[in-house]
């Protein structure tokens, strides 16, 4: 191609074609350079017959291509004729390897060596030619694909697919869908949320779930990969599972090396970084422009208003909105100051830290699903207890948190570019303290769906939102006035590590130096004892452990392992040490704790010749309350069979106290020796009953109570999830009347009981749609739980793991 054109585009998927199509209407001299002999690779490698979304449905379509919902195949067609109607100059099968020259004079050369002239370069390459690969033991096994072209070619086999984003899910939904091929399908989401699939995707994939099509296993990922077997880390521990077929879909990365070859800086070092963009999508290498999925942008609709856009800014229209623009007004229209939307997105990207790695269009795209707003002083953000789990960052101002609640006025400052709200993020807990604007303060408001695809899609907001989160974490557990610039050294150090089920993490007569803190989950501490394990303690999120071998320099005294999959913080020693040597108050405090577990220590040692039989009993004893949820409850009810009668009182005082239901069955469960634990909540510290809730109807109390609001559907999901049983599907009863009513005239049923009327169509099902019933640890009633109150001889107890498993139930058990 001797002339040299006004723009080469390379790429012709939705971005690249909208592009081609404007420049071809406009009578810009162009081509549109294609490395297949097709358009669209992308779309052209989804599942045969898959539906296309176009989404999101309230931003306008800009383009001189038709695009609507619809399936694979019709798209492709329309596209196909309009591409050729509209007389667009498109080169197929042209592999381009090198882009050299300057703004208004490139060379792009293609693999087969043809040189083509242009003053400027659109790339819309994409990234699904760079996927990210499993990273376990058997990879590189010939059954691993990351690709599915058609559903249908699958028969009788056992699949598995690595992702839950939207390509994984609908790989899946299309492999389960057809009943006569007989495919066993589940579906692997490492977390227990979807935060990077569509919403309609979302519910289609957990209806297909409910219908028993398929299998979704939340917090599960790939251990190892063998020949007709998979291994899977859960929060319970490992499985092994048949195998005939893994199709991974976790995401892609950039073509870097390509990328940067062209001269375009990236955000950040991380694979999967964007590049840095102008407003008007223009590179770091003026005269190079880049749109699309390399962009930042996935969404179809989304790329192809880029390339109408580009091809306007290229021909000089620099006047030009982009189609969002609407939508961003109304965001901003509320907020103090005369600025632009640039202004706007500009301003906030770069003061609020957790946002700085975002190019200005991926910031156009985040705001789309969040918030601008702004407080005056002393106006409150939050207050304690509210329920949320939105995460806030400060552009302007600043906040303060009233950490004493019966003294507002002891309160710690959080500055600007900083995020408060990250507890209920990662742990979905009411708030723990009241907010207020300690001066005029803006602030981003981010969901917790938008906060957690943040942090799968830009690596320096995960970055920031982890570093804060471990600074707050040292700074609450050893407390005594430390800044933050006391623990910087630590923070920096810090490594998170997700710690499966059963793994060791701490092994006795180790010789390694580090410290951790329990960041969820929880451990089990053991001491070695004439070749057995014995339980010496139980360490919920929030403790931490190691500190002994540091201070020391000894070898470690015990084992610690997870009770359940659960997150640490690793620091290393050294930096631990320094921080004791310049805050001797904090190494006092440590010494304590240390003091303390050398007398569990040796009142072990002590008892393991004339007392093993104890000591083996109490082990045994804990390890069947870590196998019944204590490992991961934050309150359960026990009940001591040596002082039971059997009179029931904790049940009816239970369903006297919920509209005649009662939320245990004293008689279910199992029992080890004296001590049973019946069917009840243990209220989990990471709910398995939360995972897919559709109404999102299950909170977590101020008291750490999980409990389930009005808005319940009925659909059974959690009680499908809860691994104790704990959770049964019941109709309400109709409000009973008041206790002087029944007691004066005789009216309704007594306590503990539902309505006669109501009763009977219930044994003759025709009672009112169910929903779901659990314990609510009788919240918002005085005096606590109602079956504690009404036991009569103070077998029924209450309590968080922590108090009840102690070596203090040593001399107990002897």
């Amino acid at each position: 191609m001797a002339e040299k054109l006004r723009v080469a585009i390379i790429g012709s998927g939705p971005a690249g074609m909208s592009a081609a199509a404007h420049a071809a209407s406009l009578g810009m001299s162009h081509v549109l350079i294609e490395k297949t002999d097709h358009l669209s690779d992308t779309i052209f490698k989804y599942q045969k017959g898959k539906h296309v979304m176009a989404t999101p449905s309230n931003l306008v379509l800009r383009s001189d291509l038709d695009f609507d919902a619809g399936k694979r195949e019709a798209i492709l067609d329309t596209w196909d004729r309009q591409i050729e109607d509209g007389k667009v100059n498109t080169l197929y099968n042209a592999e381009v390897v090198k882009i050299t020259g300057s703004k208004g004079d490139f060379a792009i050369e293609t693999k087969k060596g043809d040189v083509i002239h242009a003053e400027n370069v659109v790339l819309g390459i994409g990234t699904q030619g760079n996927p990210n690969r499993l990273r376990c033991p058997g990879n590189d096994l010939p059954h691993i694909q990351y690709q599915l072209d058609d559903p249908a070619e699958y028969n009788d086999e056992h699949i598995i697919i690595v992702g839950t984003g939207d390509a994984g899910i609908e790989n899946a939904r299309g492999l389960a869908d057809d009943p006569q091929q007989r495919n066993v399908v589940s579906i692997l989401n490492r977390g227990s949320e979807f935060p990077t699939a569509k919403d309609a995707n979302v519910k289609a994939l957990l209806a297909d779930h409910e219908a028993g099509k398929l299998t979704i296993r939340t917090e599960t990922e790939t251990k190892l990969v063998e020949p007709g077997w998979i291994t899977l880390t859960t929060r319970d521990g490992e499985i092994r599972i048949q195998c005939d077929r893994i199709i991974a879909r976790i995401g892609s990365a950039p073509p870097r090396k390509f990328v940067e070859e062209c001269g375009i800086e990236f955000t950040s070092p991380d694979r999967n970084a964007f590049p840095k963009l102008s407003p008007t999508f223009e590179s770091t290498t003026p005269g190079i422009f880049v749109i699309g999925a390399l962009a930042g942008y996935p969404l179809i609709k989304h790329c192809m208003n880029q390339g109408y856009d580009v091809i306007e800014f290229i021909s000089g229209n620099t006047e030009l909105k982009p189609a969002d623009e609407p939508i961003l007004v109304e965001k901003f229209k509320d907020l103090p100051g005369r600025r632009s939307t640039e202004e706007w997105l500009e301003f906030l990207r770069g003061n609020v830290r957790i946002l700085n790695g975002m190019n200005p269009l991926q910031m156009r795209e985040f705001m789309l699903s969040s918030d601008a707003r702004a407080f005056k002083r002393g106006e409150v953000i939050f207050e304690r207890n509210a329920p949320g789990s939105s995460l806030f960052g400060i552009a302007q101002g600043s906040v303060a948190v009233e950490v004493d609640p019966d003294d507002p006025s002891i309160t710690v400052p959080i500055e600007q570019g900083s995020i408060f709200g990250e507890v209920g993020l990662i742990s979905g807990r009411r708030r723990g303290a009241t907010i207020r604007a300690a001066e005029d303060t803006i602030v981003v408001e981010i969901s917790r769906l938008a906060a957690l695809k943040l942090q799968s899609q830009v690596p320096t907001a995960k970055e920031a939102i982890d570093r804060i989160s471990i600074e707050r974490q040292l700074l609450q557990l050893f407390g005594s006035g430390l800044t933050p610039q006391d623990v910087s050294e630590l923070v920096e150090s810090a490594e998170v590590i997700d710690v499966p089920a059963g793994q060791t993490v701490v092994e006795e007569g180790a010789e390694d130096k580090d410290i951790y803190i329990i960041r969820r989950g929880s451990m089990i501490v053991e001491k070695n004892l004439g070749g057995n394990p014995v339980f010496l303690s139980y360490l919920p999120a929030g403790s931490y452990f190691g500190e002994m071998a540091v201070i020391d320099g000894l070898s470690r005294t015990a084992t610690v392992r997870a009770a359940i999959k659960s997150e640490v913080i690793r620091f290393p020693g050294t930096a631990f040490n320094a921080l004791l040597d310049r805050k001797p108050q904090i190494r006092e405090r440590a010494l304590s704790d240390m003091a303390a577990r050398r007398e569990i220590n040796d009142f072990v040692e002590s008892r393991k010749a004339s007392f093993g039989g104890a000591v083996d009993m109490y082990s045994q004893t804990a390890q069947f309350l870590v196998d019944n949820g204590l490992g991961e409850a934050t309150d359960v009810l026990l009940i001591d069979e040596k002082l039971c009668v059997g009179c029931d009182n904790c049940e009816k005082a239970c369903a006297d106290s919920h509209d005649g239901l009662s939320r245990l069955d004293r008689e279910a469960g199992r029992t080890y020796a004296h001590l049973h634990v019946p069917t009840s909540c243990r209220h989990c510290e990471h709910p398995h009953c939360m995972a897919d809730c559709p109404p999102n109807a299950i909170h977590r109390g101020p008291d750490g109570e999980v409990f389930i609001d009005e808005t319940c559907i009925g659909c059974g999901n959690c009680q499908r999830n809860c691994p104790y049983g704990v959770i049964r599907m019941d109709a309400k009863p109709p409000k009973k009347p008041s206790l002087l009513s029944w007691m004066l005239f005789g009216t309704g049923p007594g306590p503990g009981e539902a309505s006669y009327s109501w009763r009977k169509k219930a044994s003759e099902g025709t009672e009112a749609p169910k929903v779901a019933i659990k314990c609510d640890m009788c919240s918002g009633i005085e005096g606590g739980p109602a079956c504690v109150r009404a036991c009569p001889t103070g077998a029924a107890i209450r309590v968080s793991p922590e108090r009840f498993l102690s070596v203090a139930r040593l001399e107990e058990v002897e």
